[in-house]
């Protein structure tokens, strides 16, 4: 079991929380009635690869539920599970922008209750624009919540999003980030470092490119294998293997090794129900995984962004030092 009184060698979402709000806060998953652009014919059909049906909200409630009666329940589990105060509403599954810009906007008002301190709302590259970030900017200074908006990225290798059927290129990720850093709202990046198709070299570039823009947070997960999808077909087929648990911790060393040090990461390993999968996390608890990355930190000594050398001209440094 992960030793949570042992100091971190990376910067995490809870140390985070901590030192803005004052004390812990806990998300609360929000499922609403919408889907993506890759399903629908938009950019794409047939969804993301590895993507089931239900998107990624595993623990969501019923998306036919109204956002009230979802966060209702949702901290009437969590509130006295944990004895918290505050809460982040996290608008999880599918694509949170891919709607009318009113219904977005009166279902991102619905989180704004009184003991939010945030909103987040999960979303593709291809699904921002200025006028929901507009609506965004509005409801941030009406309702005081702070803005995170999560961008499902994955990898950085476009071959790759090709083959997982992303349905949005890597330019589209760059100027989701630019557009969004303009309105000052907080930006997370979900990645998946064990994609078949990626090396090691995909893993450190993504790290790098991540820095280079100036992301806020960051989630890793390795890649689960979701029954009734095109992976699992690929998978039952042999049409490619996984890597280990081993080399799954060591990309996610060099990935934390090349982070900025001001990012904050939310995980670096995820969690789904075995019983909706053909693969999680090498049939191990997560939390192994996570002690495979924090044993191998720990050996070579290694800090998150211990390797971030090469911003502001690497190679001009020699005249200016």
């Amino acid at each position: 079991m992960t030793d949570t009184t042992k100091p971190k060698r990376y910067r995490m979402v809870s140390k985070y929380y901590k030192e803005v709000y004052g004390e812990k806060v806990y998300k609360l998953p929000v499922a609403l009635p919408l889907t993506c652009p890759n399903r629908d014919g938009v950019a794409g059909v047939g969804g993301c690869t590895f993507c089931g049906e239900i998107g990624a909200g595993y623990e969501n409630r019923p998306a036919w539920m109204t956002v009230d009666m979802q966060l209702e329940e949702n901290i009437a589990h969590i509130g006295p599970k944990y004895k918290a105060k505050k809460f982040i509403p996290y608008y999880q599954n599918f694509s949170n922008t891919y709607l009318p810009l009113h219904d977005f906007q009166s279902y991102i008002e619905a989180g704004c209750i009184d003991s939010a301190v945030g909103i987040a709302i999960a979303t593709r590259p291809d699904c921002i624009a200025d006028e929901y970030l507009d609506v965004l900017q509005d409801i941030k200074e009406r309702y005081k919540k702070d803005i995170y908006i999560e961008l499902g990225l994955q990898t950085v290798n476009y071959h790759t999003l090709k083959k997982i059927n992303r349905g949005h290129d890597l330019a589209q990720f760059i100027d989701a980030v630019l557009r969004i850093k303009r309105y000052g709202f907080n930006i997370t990046t979900h990645m998946i470092i064990n994609l078949p198709w990626d090396t090691m070299e995909d893993t450190i570039e993504g790290s790098k490119i991540l820095s280079s823009l100036g992301v806020d947070q960051v989630k890793l997960h390795a890649l689960y294998i979701v029954k009734n999808t095109l992976m699992a077909k690929w998978y039952e087929e042999g049409q490619f293997t996984l890597i280990s648990a081993e080399e799954y911790a060591e990309r996610a060393v060099q990935f934390v090794r090349h982070l900025h040090p001001d990012i904050v990461l939310q995980r670096l390993v995820g969690r789904a129900p075995e019983d909706n999968t053909l693969f999680t996390n090498w049939s191990m608890g997560w939390w192994r995984v996570q002690d495979l990355i924090d044993n191998r930190l720990d050996e070579l000594d290694a800090y998150q962004g211990d390797l971030c050398d090469y911003l502001n001209g690497k190679s001009v440094r020699k005249f200016i030092e």
